[in-house]
């Protein structure tokens, strides 16, 4: 009786290991739910289809990603099936379409008249800085306690929660430093 209580508890303790929290984002089989859904032209082949193979890749990939993938990018912060090296075209909030290529430590954004800056991550401190014509800016790292310092233009820090409000805080701040330089 004592050998069967042992392996219900062995049971339980690794199935709370196998459900971490490390949920990830799932890549591998959202790229084959997106294949799926897009094989053919047709919704209705697409769906005969799909009901065919779900069961059976959708499966496998579902594994791959919950015990591999996912506890990859949980542990190292990184997905592998990340999309570095892609670029993608993206509308910007002025109107202009922007290429942002995806990189192993940040973005690449070239506006349209060929000029390029590079948003880069730097895992030692945890920060986002902007590189342009060779001279990089920090522009904000994250603080242990969830929120981020913010480097403003005129040299001063500022601490600040990482939502709308923190936001706009920082946006406040730069508009007053703006009037203030003028």
């Amino acid at each position: 009786m004592k050998i069967k209580h042992v392996k219900v508890a062995a049971l339980l303790m690794a199935a709370t290991m196998l459900s971490t929290s490390c949920i990830g984002s799932f890549s591998l089989f959202n790229k084959y739910e997106k294949w799926q859904c897009n094989m053919t032209g047709s919704k209705i082949i697409n769906g005969i289809v799909g009901l065919i193979l779900q069961p059976i890749v959708g499966g496998v990939c579902l594994f791959v990603d919950a015990v591999v993938l996912n506890t990859i990018e949980f542990w190292s912060g990184n997905s592998p099936m990340a999309n570095v090296g892609k670029t993608q075209q993206v509308m910007g909030s002025d109107g202009v379409l922007y290429a942002v290529k995806t990189l192993k430590d940040g973005y690449e954004i070239t506006k349209p008249n060929g000029e390029q800056v590079k948003m880069q991550y730097n895992a030692a401190n945890d920060s986002w800085s902007l590189v342009q014509d060779g001279q990089v800016t920090e522009l904000f790292r994250f603080n242990a306690d969830g929120t981020i310092k913010v480097d403003m233009p005129d040299g001063s820090q500022m601490d600040v929660a990482l939502n709308e409000a923190g936001m706009s805080q920082v946006e406040g701040a730069m508009n007053a430093n703006f009037w203030a330089m003028r």
